[in-house]
């Protein structure tokens, strides 16, 4: 598999486009987001996921992918945590660079708060790496994100997620380090701080 540009998912988004037949919402997740906004020139897979009555849109996903060479992840945030509340409307609508044509397709950037609490779940330091992108963008507040964590982890459950909440709010730590580390950085730099924290 090769690694995917911002004109593989163009061209995946205009085959699913008008491969579906009935209205659908394809969310780009994670990473996927970030190319679609440049953020990033790669990534080694397309991270998607979606609203459909049935497996029509991930069947019809799945064959875009294979037939461009590039790897697919198909999973959302709700496949591994309680979404917080309200996570439809942060959803952003995806702009150029990638664009959809008038069609049964609707093409959204999932909720970038219940991408960061997924990103957080796992815990990883490249998952870190991508929360941080969304809060450097100004797509994700710190505070806000917390309130988010309040609502959710009460409904954390074994069935939900893997870990404990004490073991999410443990990871979580490590990324606000990671904030603090980089709101350092850039007052050395000369930048303002003031959205890292």
């Amino acid at each position: 598999m090769k690694e995917a540009t911002v004109a593989d998912l163009t061209t995946l988004v205009t085959h699913v486009g008008r491969g579906v037949g009935a209205p659908a919402r394809l969310y780009l997740v994670s990473r996927t987001s970030h190319l679609a906004e440049g953020w990033r020139g790669l990534v080694t897979e397309l991270e998607l996921a979606g609203d459909a009555e049935g497996g029509s849109l991930r069947e019809v996903v799945r064959d875009a992918a294979a037939s461009l060479g590039v790897g697919l992840v198909w999973e959302s945030p709700a496949d591994v945590i309680p979404l917080p509340a309200h996570w439809r409307e942060r959803a952003r609508r995806v702009t150029d660079p990638v664009g959809v044509s008038d069609g049964a397709l609707e093409l959204y950037h999932f909720d970038p708060y219940s991408v960061v609490l997924r990103l957080v779940a796992r815990g990883d330091e490249p998952d870190y790496v991508a929360a941080l992108e969304y809060i450097r963008h100004g797509w994700v507040e710190l505070l806000r994100l917390e309130g988010l964590i309040a609502d959710m982890l009460p409904r954390m459950t074994m069935k939900t997620l893997a870990q404990d909440p004490a073991e999410f709010r443990r990871k979580f730590k490590g990324l606000r380090q990671l904030c603090a580390s980089e709101a350092a950085r850039a007052e050395a730099l000369g930048f303002t701080a003031a959205t890292w924290v």
